[in-house]
């Protein structure tokens, strides 16, 4: 047995931040992929939200407010747009800068998915009592 995991403070892996956010993140997508009714991903819904909440917006942007890579937010918003759910175009001051927003179609889609992403939470959240969910959920966001 290599000695890093054998020392007096060994090195217990479920005792580790990053492998117990890793296993609640797979339990709660598990939850998301079961329960939401919409046929959307934890990142398309999350991209579709963004974009209900701000109309329009810029790729780069909408990448950055989602929290994901150039790459991942392109695929996302190609997928998307295949579905009919955002449209894009170039900026009109930019050509550079591509603009996604939100089609009729998609607000109706995140509208309906919205309750059900509420369930999820609840789903995800069952384990905790009431204060322990507060403050999960608080420390979370402390560390973003």
């Amino acid at each position: 047995m290599p000695e890093l995991l054998t020392k007096s403070a060994p090195y217990v892996l479920d005792e580790q931040v990053g492998f117990l956010l890793r296993r609640a993140w797979q339990r709660h997508v598990a939850i998301f992929t079961e329960e939401m009714g919409e046929d959307l991903t934890p990142m398309q819904f999350s991209v579709l939200v963004r974009l209900a909440e701000l109309g329009s917006c810029s790729q780069n942007r909408l990448g950055r407010l989602v929290a994901t890579d150039a790459a991942t937010i392109k695929g996302v918003v190609d997928r998307l747009a295949g579905r009919g759910l955002v449209e894009t175009a170039f900026d009109p001051s930019d050509r550079r800068r591509l603009m996604i927003s939100i089609t009729d179609q998609g607000g109706e889609v995140v509208g309906r998915a919205i309750e059900d992403a509420r369930a999820i939470t609840r789903t995800t959240l069952e384990p905790l009592g009431g204060e322990e969910r507060e403050t999960l959920l608080r420390l979370l966001a402390k560390l973003t």
